[in-house]
């Protein structure tokens, strides 16, 4: 199993009250899956991804990546295996505002594996694969919407992660361009990777092998996706 959820919570403090933004989940994740998580605003999607990726602690529970317990390391232990297996692609897409396609993509290569010289071919090669070869000097601002999601998820690809994490990855694109960043995230699953996917557009859950519905923290169903 490459992830493993055992009984992970989160509760968070909102005034006088707590909200248990996620209660109790367990699941776990083979390589080659992808794995679609669907519900509400608020449900606590995006705090289970955050932990299944090293980015959250959990109150209680345990997160076992690879054979490796994240929360059982040290942070900058957890950073650097972090950044050799999870790959992260988001909504807002988070691109460094000042540099362009290609420095964009390399970001990663500061705390990864890869040397200068395969972090630099690794990086031409996905430029090259999300067609963006006419692009590469431009900063995210000259770039359209679809172009700086295709520049995330490159950016989520450099290090060669087994597992990729995406919290709405379609959110703020349209129909077209949402099913070029689904389709890559489907390729990735099934060259051998896993894909933990979170979001509540129905056009990203139908691309999923399995679909997991939460609420209110917790899990309240899965199934196998109709798609």
């Amino acid at each position: 199993m490459l992830l493993e959820l055992e009984n992970v919570a989160k509760t968070f403090r909102s005034g006088s009250e707590q909200v248990h933004a996620v209660d109790g989940v367990s699941l776990n994740i083979d390589a080659g899956e992808f794995v679609a998580v669907r519900g509400a605003s608020g449900c606590g999607k995006t705090t289970l991804l955050l932990m299944a990726g090293g980015l959250l602690s959990p109150e209680r529970g345990r997160v076992i990546l690879d054979d490796q317990d994240l929360y059982a390391i040290d942070s900058r232990q957890r950073a650097a295996f972090r950044a050799s297996h999870v790959g992260f692609v988001f909504q807002q897409f988070h691109l460094v505002p000042y540099l362009n396609v290609v420095d964009n993509v390399m970001v990663p290569s500061v705390s990864g594996t890869l040397s200068s010289e395969a972090a630099i071919q690794r990086t031409d090669e996905l430029i090259a694969r999300f067609g963006l070869q006419q692009r590469r000097h431009h900063v995210p601002s000259a770039l359209s919407t679809g172009e700086r999601q295709r520049v995330a998820l490159a950016r989520a690809l450099l290090n060669q992660p087994r597992l990729l994490l995406a919290d709405e990855p379609t959110g703020n694109l349209d129909r077209e361009n949402a099913e070029v960043v689904l389709n890559h995230l489907r390729s990735f699953s099934d060259d051998g990777g896993a894909v933990l996917l979170v979001s509540h557009d129905d056009q990203a859950i139908a691309f999923a092998d399995r679909k997991i519905d939460l609420q209110d923290g917790k899990l309240v169903a899965e199934a196998a996706s109709s798609a």
